[in-house]
């Protein structure tokens, strides 16, 4: 199974949309102050998730999450 998931940063307040194999695992990764984007807080934490059976699925739900430009949009999207 893939996923897409959505964290949140309390202390940037600000949002972090990927997609893996291993949640658990990735989400350990972006709190490891690793250099990417996300290496500017440790606090980042499950906020959405949504599960795949292909890669090819959930990296088309990555991208469509990302189109909307702003996360937040996306969850009142979702939320209707």
């Amino acid at each position: 199974m893939f996923f897409v998931y959505i964290l949140k940063s309390d202390s940037l307040n600000k949002y972090y949309v990927g997609h893996t194999d291993d949640i658990d695992k990735r989400i350990s990764e972006h709190n490891s102050k690793r250099k990417h984007w996300t290496s500017n807080a440790n606090d980042w934490c499950l906020f959405y998730k949504e599960e795949f059976e292909s890669r090819s699925e959930a990296m088309k739900r990555e991208r469509y999450i990302k189109s909307f430009k702003n996360i937040k949009k996306f969850l009142e999207f979702i939320n209707k």
